[in-house]
């Protein structure tokens, strides 16, 4: 049996988080109205619900994701406009080659890959 790790985040407005996370590649494969389950049918997988009033401050957020693909620069063209570091993707101090962006929510996603 192969093993994951699929987070769960609360959002404030889970249509806008949705959209969000469909830039990059991941689409709905399940849920309710409070809940969405998407993929990205390569390993990604995450799930969103609706947080109740109070949740999710997204200047306070501290959570974060680190998304691994080979395909960084593929992934960082459909969000240039919306990475964090100016220049980024590149190699990181700690030996990955990645770039980031901020959800909705506040969340930092960041999308990489080992550096060697």
């Amino acid at each position: 049996m192969e093993h994951q790790v699929v987070p769960i985040l609360p959002c404030n407005d889970l249509d806008r988080t949705q959209a969000f996370y469909e830039r990059i590649g991941f689409r709905v494969v399940g849920g309710d109205p409070g809940f969405r389950i998407m993929a990205d049918g390569k390993g990604w997988a995450i799930n969103l619900r609706q947080a109740e009033p109070g949740w999710v401050i997204p200047d306070r957020n501290s959570h974060g994701l680190f998304l691994r693909t080979d395909d960084v620069d593929g992934v960082a063209a459909l969000v240039h406009d919306i990475i964090v570091e100016k220049g980024a993707p590149h190699v990181k101090p700690w030996g990955t080659y990645e770039f980031a962006i901020g959800d909705p929510d506040g969340v930092l996603v960041r999308i990489g890959k080992p550096a060697r």
